[in-house]
């Protein structure tokens, strides 16, 4: 609703600017209640960047160009993953996390700040009604939970999350406990999961005239399940970088598929759309990231791993049946 009222751009600065500020305050967060409050909001203001911008090229990007222009947006967000779980490992090893918080903290605020002189440039990019009205938004999300297709995309985007990421959270943990490496290991290692999503960037295009939105969510599937599968059994730590690699390039055939339905699965009311879509994906992933701790304390990751492969693969195809359906009733 407050994108549509005031501009999902300006929204969008002023969520990084807000996510900045509330990272920034984790450094001089002194036990982990506090901390744990202040990573809530730091939340609260980043999860505002992504649904809305993916709203914003909904808005502005014909149906049939959408999914590789998402495709080249998610490139930014890949090398932000590249970048941080590089610069993650490293920071925490030689300055600590206090000083790694207040890094990301300035890199937010940087980066909300230049948008925003961006729109100071150019202020139609960003147009919006005025108003909030927050009791049509309410009406409104629970008349778009009642079309079968927005459950669809909404209950696929839910599992996805959780999981894919309640599994990958633990990944960093497992290789440090089964083969006694480094943080700072670690993260270059993880970020063999960007590299692995900058391909499928950098295919894209090929990849959806080739195998459809079908195709890209069964085969993505397939590769995520054969990565995790791999990050079970794996008895050398080599395995694990083409592994987590896979992870990167079956997520995003998967998830750039499921994100391209998001923006369409209701076109009168994109925004909030947009927004469900991402609530239930993030919902998806801390619940999952929960579910797996208990897992994790008593059993390691290994069974998580397998659990997300299984869970992935009927997940997605599931979607790509329900899909076909509506492809074949000419939605």
């Amino acid at each position: 609703p407050l994108g549509d009222a005031r501009g999902k751009l300006l929204m969008v600065v002023l969520g990084s600017l807000w996510a900045g500020v509330a990272t920034m305050l984790c450094a001089a967060m002194p036990t982990l209640g506090p901390l744990t409050l202040t990573r809530f909001l730091a939340g609260a203001g980043a999860a505002a960047v992504i649904p809305l911008a993916i709203a914003w090229i909904g808005d502005v990007i014909p149906y049939e160009r959408r999914q590789p222009i998402l495709a080249r947006f998610l490139s930014g967000q890949i090398l932000g993953i590249v970048f941080g779980q590089v610069a993650g490992g490293l920071l925490g090893e030689l300055i600590g996390w206090r000083a790694g918080m207040l890094l990301l903290g300035a890199a937010h605020i940087g980066a909300g700040g230049l948008l925003f002189l961006e729109l100071r440039r150019a202020p139609n990019l960003s147009p919006g009604t005025g108003r909030a009205h927050w009791g049509e938004a309410f009406a409104s999300a629970l008349e778009l939970l009642r079309r079968p297709w927005v459950r669809v995309v909404l209950i696929s985007a839910f599992i996805e999350g959780m999981a894919m990421f309640g599994a990958f959270a633990y990944v960093g943990a497992e290789l440090h406990q089964r083969f006694d490496i480094s943080l700072g290991v670690i993260g270059g290692m993880l970020a063999s999961f960007g590299a692995g999503a900058l391909l499928y960037v950098l295919l894209a295009g090929t990849l959806v005239a080739r195998l459809g939105q079908t195709g890209l969510a069964a085969w993505g599937a397939v590769m995520l399940a054969s990565g995790y599968v791999i990050l079970a059994a794996a008895p050398w730590l080599w395995l694990a970088v083409p592994a987590i690699a896979l992870l990167g390039l079956g997520l995003y055939m998967l998830h750039n598929t499921l994100q391209t339905n998001g923006t369409q699965m209701a076109p009168d009311a994109r925004g909030l759309a947009i927004s469900l879509f991402a609530f239930f994906l993030f919902t998806g992933q801390s619940v999952g990231v929960a579910l797996a701790a208990p897992v994790m304390d008593r059993f390691g990751a290994r069974p998580i791993f397998l659990l997300a492969a299984a869970t992935l693969v009927a997940v997605a195809f599931w979607f790509r049946r329900q899909l076909v359906a509506r492809q074949q009733a000419g939605h």
